[in-house]
């Protein structure tokens, strides 16, 4: 069986998914990988077939989205290009990690599209909303990599068809410590941005993943290094807490390491503030910005004790051949 796995390539979660994912769809045929975008900062160790450029959203360095940017980055007529020329007929399954360009050439030649992401877990009637309504971002998240079947994976397993994270094993096989750091990783924010703000907790030692700089530097309290997978996790591993924008997967593994975590959902991006709503209903701390009225929650955050309790099993394997069973032209339905 040939099997086409795409994936999104904005921000660096999907990328750290398909590491454990692929292997799981190699035992049941032949895949090959497609990855589209450009913002990720993580590389595969896995044969990249199709490299797109798709639709990124660019990140600002104030807590947000650039969506001018964003815009100026994807040219409509490449996007068409890259959908018209995608080979999805040569397939007998596509599995689909938020990649639109695989997504719009199977909605075009009316082939089958299989969604696997979190986007589908978050956007599920049973996961939690925020109260603000962003009738834009809801529109977008649901439109812009369309499927004809989806699962999702989300903080908690909210119906039969959302499923608890995805640890990748590098996570899954350290052993946590309490050094007394605390790891950040917020994007949106620029160098200059993190380092007024948290040099304002002078007494905290700061390890800065930082997506703006490409060499190690500190000043003061706060060390700013560039990304780096193994040394991210590793910083995490042997952290008091983590502090992250609300993302996916990095919460999910600071929550599977039993680590303290505050978020601070990216503007501009429904999604996070989808995320940010499960957190909360998780007990996770959760604010808008570094901005000075947060400071007096940031503090309590970093005195006080308490960690969220999950249970995220090490099921991808399953996941991946109930998926197969279930859409498979070779296989029978379960």
């Amino acid at each position: 069986m040939k099997i086409l796995y795409a994936v999104q390539g904005t921000g660096n979660g999907h990328l750290c998914r398909a590491i454990d994912i692929i292997p799981c769809l190699q035992k049941h045929g032949e895949v090959d990988v497609l990855v589209s975008g450009i913002q990720a900062d993580i590389c595969l160790d896995f044969e990249v077939k199709y490299r797109l450029h798709g639709l990124s959203f660019i990140f600002g360095k104030s807590g947000g989205v650039d969506l001018w940017r964003t815009f100026l980055s994807s040219t409509v007529r490449k996007f068409i290009q890259e959908i018209n020329s995608l080979p999805v007929e040569q397939y007998d399954l596509v599995i689909n990690d938020f990649e639109p360009i695989s997504a719009w050439a199977c909605q075009s030649k009316d082939i089958p599209c299989i969604g696997l992401s979190h986007q589908i877990g978050a956007l599920d009637p049973s996961s939690p909303k925020p109260e603000e309504s962003d009738m834009l971002g809801k529109f977008i998240m649901k439109n812009y990599a369309p499927t004809s079947n989806s699962y999702g994976f989300h903080f908690k397993s909210y119906s039969e068809k959302i499923f608890t994270p995805v640890i990748r094993q590098s996570v899954r096989e350290l052993t946590p410590s309490d050094l007394g750091h605390y790891t950040v990783y917020l994007p949106s924010y620029d160098d200059a941005h993190l380092l007024k703000q948290l040099s304002k907790f002078p007494d905290v030692q700061w390890e800065v993943f930082s997506k703006h700089n490409k060499k190690a530097f500190s000043v003061k309290n706060v060390s700013i290094n560039p990304i780096n997978s193994d040394a991210f996790i590793k910083s995490m591993a042997s952290a008091s807490g983590i502090l992250c924008g609300a993302g996916f997967e990095t919460p999910a593994e600071a929550l599977f390491l039993n680590k303290k975590l505050m978020v601070i959902p990216m503007k501009n991006q429904y999604e996070q503030h989808l995320n940010a709503a499960s957190l909360e209903e998780l007990g996770v701390p959760v604010v808008k910005s570094l901005k000075k009225k947060y400071e007096y929650a940031i503090e309590a955050w970093l005195n006080g004790k308490s960690r969220i309790k999950v249970d995220f099993p090490d099921n991808t394997q399953q996941i991946i051949d109930k998926i197969i069973r279930k859409h498979s032209p070779n296989e029978k339905s379960i």
